[in-house]
């Protein structure tokens, strides 16, 4: 059932670690008292996640400006994030999730047409956290025109 996720809407969100960029480690804890915004996208160097991350990138400024934490999460490694954040001069990390710990979490693995063939892989979602824990937002199946201006309108809101 979508309530008992362990990220239902409206419900804490269990603490959780993952690398990211940076030669960081994520920690959820470690921005409680602010809003995160964890956008999931398939995979790094592909033209709708490369137009997805710019989006994010040219409007991190709104975001920061508004006490928003933007993050970047795929399966794809460190070095594939690193090589991707460098590429396009992004401002924020990008967090790994090889074994597929933060998409399970979210609920974001589907199956989907890639050419006529059935594959296994993250359903473009974005979730916005609030400063005590709590999954506030989440956007499912996204198209990516227009969608970062739609999360920073969210997040903008009072």
């Amino acid at each position: 059932m979508a309530d008992e996720s362990p990220s239902a809407l409206n419900k804490i969100v269990p603490n959780f670690s993952a690398a990211m960029t940076g030669d960081q480690t994520f920690q959820l804890s470690d921005y409680a008292g602010k809003k995160l915004v964890l956008y999931f996208y398939p995979k790094d160097n592909t033209p709708g996640c490369t137009t997805e991350s710019m989006a994010f990138r040219d409007l991190h400024t709104q975001f920061e400006e508004h006490g928003a934490k933007v993050f970047g999460v795929s399966r794809d490694s460190i070095r594939s994030h690193e090589g991707f954040k460098s590429k396009l001069g992004m401002p924020f990390d990008l967090i790994s999730d090889p074994d597929e710990t933060l998409c399970n979490l979210f609920n974001v693995m589907k199956m989907k047409n890639m050419y006529g063939k059935q594959v296994r892989g993250i359903e473009r979602s974005t979730f916005v956290i609030d400063g005590s824990g709590k999954l506030v937002k989440e956007w499912r199946g996204v198209k990516v025109a227009g969608h970062v201006d739609e999360v920073l309108e969210f997040v903008s809101a009072p």
